[in-house]
Order: C-alpha cells, then structure tokens, then sequence
C-alpha cells in the first residue's frame, strides 16, 4: 500500500534496456506486460476514447512552488510492516471513497481535497467527518494553475491553510455546501454513465455560495489548515507522516503502461511518459517480497483495483524524487 504520497515524481524500474515500441492502451502493450511477468497484471481500463483524452486526465504540475521541508520525525517511531489507515481509523469513512474526476485534469484538486477530508477526521478522533470540496479548490484556487487544464498540488495546500475550503461531496450528491459539478462518465467500459466527450479546456466558475438548501453560508462552511509542509523524501519520513497524520496527496510521472494497471505491484514496464498525475497515498505493505505504497485514484472504482493501485517502491522510486506535500490541521 505504498505509492507516495506528496508532489512525488516516480520514475520507473528499468525492465530490460531494450522495449518495444507499443501503441498506447492497446492490445500488444496488455500482452507484452502480461508476458513479462512482473509483479502485476495489466489490462483495459479505457475503452472507445482517444489517447489524447486520457492525457487531458493527469493535470498535475510537477514543477513550481515547493513547500518548506519539515524534518519532524528526529527519533524513531516504530513502524509496522504495514500500514492501512482504513483499519487504524475506522470511524473515518472518507478514507474508504474513491471519487472520480470525469473528464478534467482536477487530480491535483482531488488529491489534496481527498486526504484533506481524512486529516479532519482523524485530528478530531473520528468525531468530525466532512468531504472537503474539491470543485471549490478547482475552481476558486487561482494561484494553483489552470483549473481542469492543470494545477499545482503544493498550491492547493497552500490556499487551504490561507483562504480555507468549503464541504462538498461527489456529483449529484447535494452533500456539503459545493458538491462536484462535473459528470461522472464512462471513460473505462460500457455501462451506466454517458460517454466521455471532455470538457473542452473549460473550469465551472467560482460560485462562493453553497447549493440551494444547504442551511449554512459559503463564509461559515470554511476549514482551515493551520501550516502547510513537506518532509524529506526518505522512505521512513514518508511512513511515519502516514502513520502519525494520515493519508497525503502525491503526484508522479504517469507512463502508458500504468493505464493498463489492474492489480498486483506496479512498476514501469513499458511506453513513455503521459504527463503528472496527482493521487492520494493512503499507506504501505509488501506483496511476495515487493515493498509498495497504496494509492487511490480519482478514475472512478471501475480504474485499477476498484479505484486503487498499490506502487512499486524499488529502484530508484524513493531516491530524491518523492516530495510531500501535505498539510497541518487546524484544531
């Protein structure tokens, strides 16, 4: 259950220094993986969309402003050889959603909203439990990029400690003050939702007030944080944070293959670069002796392992370019 967590860029594991040229989301590149037999499966997360509506999807900044690095972990915690926060903190059910992000590049937004929720949840010992809004730090965040054309996930922290965020839950759920306004669709297999035809580049506008019938103002519905940090890119500083604060937001370089993931330990076995992608990095384990970081994604739970994905930490995945950002609570 290891991914990591914080504006991290995850290079691959090198599988042999000679791969194949394979077409994107295609039938050769699932053969190929599935032939090389690594530590995980792949197969067709993405069925009938263009290759450059699956790029729109990863809209997270990899460069730009950092937050201050904290080293706050000088003595040693003892740490068990896996860790799941589902299962520390019961009573907090955001730590179980899974949310989906329809056709916008907002990962960066999801990310910091998803482990933003679980934070307040458990800094107040299950007592408090809201659903962070990402539409309101999508849409009103001006400092944190582009909107549904990319953002920075440092920023996103940053306007939560200094302007606040609003509640507000999935599409159509009218939960919280600002709920999700952009549609679930069916960018994976044939089901229920429409299909995806993208938003086109457009961000919903910044309305600062809740949704009809809510009973509370936009003003009165803000959460704080109260400091916003990173830690050191050291595997143990990632896992104490996780153990002692909970789930935090990371972002990587997503490569094609890892759009095939559908279970086991994921590493980068073959195709380029698609862009940054930002998820929420809940915990860690190990699977046939392969350490991991698990991951939700903002796909929806048709993606992966319902939603999830659990990432190789081998090679050079925790040497200098994993970066937390995560934040504080405000009590």
């Amino acid at each position: 259950m290891r991914c990591v967590a914080f504006l991290c860029v995850l290079t691959a594991l090198s599988m042999s220094s000679a791969r194949p040229r394979l077409t994107p989301l295609s039938d050769e590149m699932v053969n190929y993986i599935n032939k090389v037999n690594t530590t995980w499966r792949a197969g067709h997360n993405f069925h009938n969309v263009d290759y450059s509506y699956v790029k729109k999807l990863c809209g997270a900044k990899l460069n730009g402003y950092k937050l201050p690095v904290m080293d706050q972990y000088a003595g040693d915690i003892k740490l068990p050889k896996s860790f799941d926060p589902r299962e520390q903190w019961p009573n907090c059910p955001t730590l179980k959603e899974i949310r989906d992000q329809g056709s916008c590049g907002s990962c960066w937004a999801f990310g910091a909203a998803e482990a933003i929720s679980d934070r307040i949840c458990i800094h107040n010992n299950g007592k408090v439990s809201v659903e962070i809004s990402s539409e309101d730090l999508l849409t009103c965040c001006d400092s944190c990029g582009m909107g549904c054309n990319g953002g920075y996930p440092s920023a996103a922290w940053d306007f939560w400690t200094n302007e606040g965020l609003v509640t507000g839950g999935l599409y159509n759920s009218h939960i919280g003050c600002r709920p999700y306004s952009i549609e679930p669709c069916e960018h994976h297999v044939n089901g229920s939702r429409p299909p995806c035809t993208g938003e086109g580049g457009d961000t919903p506008s910044c309305e600062q007030k809740c949704e009809p019938g809510y009973g509370v103002s936009y003003k009165q519905d803000k959460r704080f944080g109260k400091k916003s940090y990173g830690v050191p890119s050291e595997e143990k500083q990632i896992m104490q944070e996780l153990y002692k604060n909970g789930p935090v937001e990371g972002a990587f370089t997503v490569y094609e293959d890892f759009l095939l993931y559908k279970s086991g330990v994921y590493q980068h076995v073959s195709g380029s670069a698609v862009g940054g992608h930002a998820i929420k990095i809940l915990g860690w384990g190990e699977e046939n002796g392969t350490p991991y970081w698990l991951a939700a994604n903002s796909w929806n739970t048709d993606w992966g392992d319902n939603g999830k994905t659990i990432i190789s930490v081998l090679g050079e995945s925790l040497k200098g370019i994993i970066q937390k950002r995560c934040c504080l609570l405000s009590s």
